[in-house]
């Protein structure tokens, strides 16, 4: 990430109609009545649903018109992710811009110390990665607990400080999470393009956690490329994928977790995708699919 003002740090990623009902025509009651009479003689036993579906999870944000969105679980089948738990880390915050003395204090990074966070990067015009990973963010959580599926986040507003970064990966651990997912947007060379997943070669959850983050971030990589039409970053990483030892996030975990860049803020033509509501939305809808398929 590339640091604008003169208290952030140095480059780095460390830093959520109904449709109408048909009238009834005149000369349909008849069936109707018919059909209504006969709903009423099948055994209750016979209803379909499940009781653990999304209609209990805290409201998403509103769909915008022309938006995409995940079709929703029929109600005789279980939702996709019914009991899993997924973390959803919007990187930085906001308020980090005015505390530099608390994100610049030193933490644990995993056998190292770095930074509590930074500011994050911002496009040419000024749309700061904050603002974006906390909009990806609510978008994304909204498709996930539609799919039946318990969602924790690291930071619920864009207006504080931190988390920092050794606390971000301890409330995925916390969540015994299922797979966690850092999102960020990159702040590279402005001739740099595409997008990029970072994975830690190894985790403080042991060998086999560190290779299902390698997994997740095969998945992310797949299901983000596949559904937005973003290359893979051509200025840094192996066909999307970047292996790291440096991300305290991904260092603490005990969880699968990895760490996404959504492209690159410091690139006119990135930038002006990331800035886009509708393009934000297909990125949600995007990694809910990856999601779905690194789980099912």
């Amino acid at each position: 990430m590339i640091v604008r003002a003169p208290h952030r740090m140095a480059p780095g990623p460390e830093r959520v109609a109904e449709p109408r009902r048909p009238a009834l025509r005149r000369g349909l009651w008849r069936i109707g009545g018919l059909l209504a009479l006969g709903a009423a003689l099948v055994p209750a036993g016979c209803a379909s649903g499940h009781g653990d579906g999304p209609a209990a999870a805290a409201p998403g944000p509103s769909a915008t018109a022309g938006s995409t969105r995940a079709p929703s679980p029929s109600r005789s089948a279980r939702p996709a992710l019914a009991g899993r738990v997924i973390v959803v880390d919007a990187g930085h915050n906001d308020g980090n811009f005015d505390h530099p003395e608390q994100i610049d204090r030193l933490v644990n990074a995993g056998g190292f110390r770095k930074a509590c966070d930074t500011t994050g990067t911002e496009t040419d015009g000024g749309y700061h990665e904050a603002a974006f990973t906390f909009d990806v963010t609510k978008r994304l959580t909204a498709l996930l607990r539609a799919d039946g599926a318990k969602v924790v986040l690291t930071r619920k507003d864009d207006h504080g400080v931190g988390p920092c970064v050794d606390e971000r990966a301890e409330i995925g651990n916390k969540a015994h999470a299922d797979a966690a997912l850092s999102i960020h947007a990159d702040g590279g060379p402005a001739d740099g393009h595409g997008f990029h997943v970072m994975y830690p070669p190894s985790m403080a959850g042991g060998k086999k956690v560190a290779a299902a983050s390698r997994r997740l971030a095969a998945a992310v990589r797949d299901g983000y490329r596949s559904g937005t039409g973003l290359p893979v970053a051509d200025y840094i990483g192996t066909d999307g994928l970047n292996r790291r030892t440096d991300m305290a996030g991904l260092n603490l975990s005990t969880v699968p977790k990895v760490l996404l860049e959504c492209g690159n803020m410091r690139n006119s033509g990135d930038a002006g995708k990331l800035a886009s509501a509708k393009f934000r939305q297909r990125i949600a809808v995007a990694l809910d699919v990856a999601i779905r398929r690194y789980l099912s």
